[in-house]
C-alpha cells in the first residue's frame, strides 16, 4: 500500500495512491494513518491535481547512518564500521518531493547521497533483531544530503547534514515491501551516478532498527536512513537529483542557492 502525504492547496492531507503509472489516484484517508490507522474517506482525487508533500514528519527525529556500503566507505577514504555509525538530523531538514534543496553560503561542495528510508510504526526501545519487522510502518526514498566541506571540518556531522531542506523524503511511503534486495539508482540531471541493490548493505535494516533502538526511543513517524552506495558526488546550483527504489518509486528535487 502506498501511503501520501499530499496537499491541494488547503492543509496537509493523507491518502493511498492507486492506479497504474501515468493514471494514478489518491483516496482521501481521515486524519494521520500513523495515528488514527488506514480509514478512507469519500474523496478521490487524481494524482497530478495534488502536490505531493514529505510523506511523513518525523516525530522526533531522522536517524542516519554512515558507511553503511563498503563501496562507499572505500570511495570516502574509511574503513566499515564494525557497528552501525549512527547520526541525527534534526526534523527541520526534511522536505518533499519537487522540493528545492537550498545549497547554503557556508558550503561550496554539496553532496547527493541516494537512500532507502525506514519509517518507525510505534514507540520501540531494544527491539530484537527477530522483531524489528513490527516496529516498521514502511519505507520511502531519501536523499541525505551533506556538505562535504563542513563534514570534514567540523569533525562531526550535525551542521553538514542537518541544514534546513537536507533531507527530501518521498514520493509516498510503501507499506508492503522486502527491502533486503531492491536496486537504486540516483541520477544527476538525467545521468545515472548511483546504482546498487539494498543487498550491498552491511548492516540489513532489522539490524539497524535494533541498533538504534538501543540508543534511543523511537516514535511513530522517526526515521532511519540506511546508509548511501558509492557515486556520491557535487551538485550544482540548479541541477536535479532523482533518487529512484525500486518497488516504491522516484524522488527528484531542484537544487537552488539563494
Amino acid at each position: 500500500m502506498r501511503i501520501a502525504r499530499y496537499t491541494t492547496g488547503e492543509d496537509p492531507a493523507y491518502g493511498i495512491v492507486e492506479g497504474e503509472p501515468g493514471r494514478e489516484v489518491i483516496i482521501a484517508l481521515q486524519g494521520d494513518p500513523l495515528y488514527v490507522g488506514i480509514v478512507p474517506g469519500n474523496t478521490t482525487i487524481a494524482l497530478d491535481e495534488v502536490r505531493l508533500l514529505a510523506p511523513v514528519i518525523p516525530r522526533s527525529k531522522v536517524v542516519g547512518i554512515g558507511r553503511n556500503y563498503a563501496d562507499h566507505a572505500q570511495e570516502m577514504g574509511g574503513d566499515v564500521p564494525q557497528e552501525p555509525l549512527m547520526f541525527l538530523i534534526p526534523n527541520t531538514a526534511v522536505v518533499g518531493p519537487g522540493d528545492p534543496v537550498v545549497m547554503p553560503r557556508q558550503s561550496q561542495n554539496v553532496h547527493y547521497e541516494g537512500e532507502l528510508a525506514v519509517v518507525i510504526a510505534k514507540i520501540c526501545k531494544d527491539v530484537r533483531v527477530e522483531d524489528a519487522g513490527e516496529c516498521i510502518w514502511g519505507y520511502t526514498v531519501a536523499n541525505d544530503v551533506t556538505a562535504r566541506d563542513l563534514q570534514a571540518s567540523d569533525g562531526q556531522w550535525a551542521r553538514a547534514k542537518g541544514f534546513d531542506s537536507f533531507c527530501p523524503l518521498g514520493p509516498w511511503i510503501e507499506t508492503e515491501l522486502d527491502p533486503a534486495d531492491l536496486r537504486l539508482t540516483t541520477t544527476l540531471d538525467g545521468e545515472i551516478v548511483q546504482d546498487c541493490t539494498t543487498a550491498d548493505m552491511v548492516h540489513g535494516v532489522a539490524a539497524l532498527v535494533a541498533h538504534a533502538s538501543a540508543a534511543f526511543t523511537l516514535l511513530p513517524g522517526d526515521v532511519i536512513l540506511t546508509g548511501t552506495p558509492a557515486g556520491v558526488g557535487p551538485v550544482q546550483p540548479g541541477q536535479r537529483v532523482s533518487v529512484e527504489i525500486e518497488g516504491i518509486g522516484t524522488l527528484d528535487n531542484p537544487f537552488v542557492r539563494r
